[in-house]
Parts: structure tokens; sequence; C-alpha cells
């Protein structure tokens, strides 16, 4: 087998081994152990073993099988997104923007929609930041409006406008029905709308359901997942920044 081409790891080497959960519309019963087996083995699994199932109320069963993938992974295949821009001290940021704005980035921060979850927009600009890194408050030369949670669309737009925002960051966390790809759709057609072009903020959309590559369709500029650090965002905003002001 090419170096190239590899199978999940269990106990050996190459055994393909994967263990996976979910949930089925079933009570807890034989039958709806067989229909946990019979979907695991249409998803590759071959044997397919039941290790858990558990009634979650009277009308669904949650399970867990183990079992051997008959799919293989091919690395030529798998296509990532790369950072382009360099990681960047908070003392380089600084003084990058202070050379190039010659005053403060504005950055306007919120969860819009019905999205009250505020630990992922908090890590990033708060000053006791995340992963032992310090937020954007803690930058000297970004000034930060966090707007909290359940942010109205009109309401953002207008508040970037009265800030003069730079840049605007929104989280999405909730993902019913596809929420966070909504909101943040209606968010930049608001922005685009109400902003002169090529005079739009950098906008930015961040959570742990995102696809990576989906700026385009979303009308972003930039999307950040799960583990994104402060210095991450701050980096970005001075590359993105210079881009910008090189056009």
């Amino acid at each position: 087998m090419s170096s190239n081409i590899i199978r999940p790891y269990g106990d050996t080497t190459g055994d393909g081994m994967v263990q996976m959960s979910f949930t089925l519309p079933l009570p807890h019963d034989k039958r709806a152990e067989g229909a946990a087996l019979q979907l695991a083995r249409k998803m590759g699994l071959d044997p397919a073993l039941l290790v858990h199932a558990k009634a979650m109320g009277p009308d669904f069963t949650f399970f867990v099988v183990y079992g051997s993938s008959t799919h293989l992974v091919n690395l030529d295949e798998v296509h990532v997104v790369e950072r382009e821009y360099p990681l960047l001290s908070a003392k380089d940021a600084n003084l990058a923007i202070r050379k190039q704005l010659r005053r403060k980035l504005v950055v306007v921060g919120a969860c819009i929609g019905t999205d009250a979850h505020t630990v992922g927009i908090d890590a990033i600009l708060n000053i006791k930041g995340f992963a032992g890194e310090k937020g954007l408050e803690y930058y000297r030369e970004i000034r930060v409006v966090n707007l909290g949670a359940q942010v109205l669309v009109p309401d953002l737009v207008a508040r970037a406008r009265a800030e003069k925002a730079d840049a605007v960051l929104v989280s999405q966390v909730v993902t019913q029905k596809d929420a966070h790809i909504h909101n943040t759709t209606q968010m930049s057609a608001a922005f685009r709308e109400a902003y002169p072009a090529g005079q739009v903020p950098i906008l930015i959309a961040g959570g742990p359901r995102f696809e990576e590559g989906s700026e385009g369709a979303l009308g972003v500029d930039r999307i950040f997942g799960r583990g994104t650090t402060p210095g991450e965002v701050a980096s970005y905003l001075v590359h993105e920044m210079t881009q910008r002001r090189g056009r």
C-alpha cells in the first residue's frame, strides 16, 4: 500500500477500526439495534459491532458502534486551507497598525441572530483571551467594541457605522437548520448594501461548524474555526489591512 494511502488505526496498524455514535428515531429494542448495525454496514463498517445502546426517551435510541472501515484515505486528494500570513506577536501587530493606520484599528464583535453563546467571541476579544494568549482588548492599537449576544443584523450594521469599524467579527455556535449559514449570509449582504463598494469593513465569521474555504459563498473575508487564538485573528487583521491599503 502506498504511503499516501492510509486506513484508520485501532488495535494494530492498518486494521481500519473506527468508533462512531449516532441516534436513531426508534425505541430501544432488538429491531432498533439491528437498524443501527445496518446503518453502520452501509457506512462502510464491516464487520460492525454494537458496543452501546441507550434509550433517549420513549422514541429514540443512542448507539455506539465499532468496526473495521472498508474505506481508504488518499492523502493526495486531501486539500486544506493553509494560513497565508505570518503569525505576529502583539508588539509587532501593534507596530504594524500604528505605522499603517496612524490610529487605532476598530473591531466590532457580536453573536448575531438568536445565538447566545458568547464563549467564542469573548475568547478572541476579551483581554483574558484563550489558550494562553491575550485577547484583542490587550492590543494597544486595537479598540474593541463587544456587543455581546443575540444582536440583530441591522443593529450590528448601525453600530459598526457609528464606530467607524475597520473589522467586524461575528460568532455563530448554533447550527440547527444551518442557522449559522443563513445568519452569516444575511449579515454580509446587509453590510454590502449599507456601505459603498470598496469600503465594507473586514468581515470575519467564526464558529465550530463553518466549512473551510466557504468565504466566497458566505460573503465574508475570513472564516475561523474551533481552536482559533486571538493572535491568529490579530495577525489576519494586520495582513488584510495591509492588502487593502496596497490596492
